[in-house]
């Protein structure tokens, strides 16, 4: 069966790709891996820290990010407990493998002149938070066994979520899938499911490409530099 088995990469908007990509790559020691022109954005740009081979943090710079105004509690919680409004980050905590690693980290930030808290332990996992530009909340976090749902998920939380007996199975244990090796076709543009928000004549055109077209014509696996390998 076919499962995410991780974060690819979490794209993050901001004003000051600078600014960020010294905070991450000198504060958290991240590699920077990518900075590039996005394809088919114009004036925009993207870029890329290395957590993992396989896991990155992205910026996207847009020309207009910088007239739209941070609000704390709209846009951006400002802390992890305070409300953002729905579907933007309230915060991202990033893993490390032990304890001593998160101390070690913690060092760092701190010998940066970055204000941390923590350790705190949440049983599941031990957390420090700091703040990163542009009103970012940040974790790191570290577990020392995978989080037990037998032990973590409260009854009167799913409760007070609607979720009945039935449905909780089912997400402590997703149906299993067969694979039809990506031979489902692209269904109708349904507005009741979640849908991207672009013009919708184009947002119809695009969706409308066979699967063969969507990679011929809007693939750009060209890196921006050559280099003899």
């Amino acid at each position: 069966m076919a499962l995410a088995n991780g974060v690819h990469h979490m794209a993050i908007s901001t004003a000051d790709m600078k600014a960020q990509l010294e905070f991450f790559t000198d504060v958290l020691g991240a590699e920077l891996t990518a900075l590039y022109w996005m394809h088919g954005a114009e004036g925009m740009f993207h870029g890329f820290v290395k957590l993992a081979d396989a896991s990155y943090v992205a910026f996207v710079y847009a020309p207009k990010n910088s007239e739209i105004e941070r609000t704390i509690g709209i846009t951006h919680a400002g802390t992890p407990v305070d409300p953002s409004a729905p579907g933007t980050l309230q915060h991202v905590a990033f893993n490390v493998d032990t304890r001593d690693d998160l101390l070690a980290l913690r060092d760092r930030i701190r010998s940066r002149g970055i204000n941390v808290v923590g350790p705190i332990n949440h049983g599941m996992c031990q957390s420090i938070y700091f703040a990163g530009p542009e009103n970012l909340t940040l974790e790191v976090a570290t577990s020392e066994v995978p989080i037990d749902g037998r032990a973590w998920i409260d009854p009167e939380v799913v409760a007070l979520v609607g979720i009945d007996d039935e449905g909780l199975a089912a997400m402590m244990n997703p149906a299993p899938f067969e694979s039809q090796g990506g031979g489902i076709p692209q269904p109708p543009v349904d507005e009741t499911k979640p849908q991207m928000t672009y013009d919708p004549v184009l947002y119809d055109a695009i969706v409308s490409l066979s699967d063969e077209d969507v990679w011929n014509n809007l693939s750009e696996p060209e890196p921006p530099v050559k280099f003899d390998r």
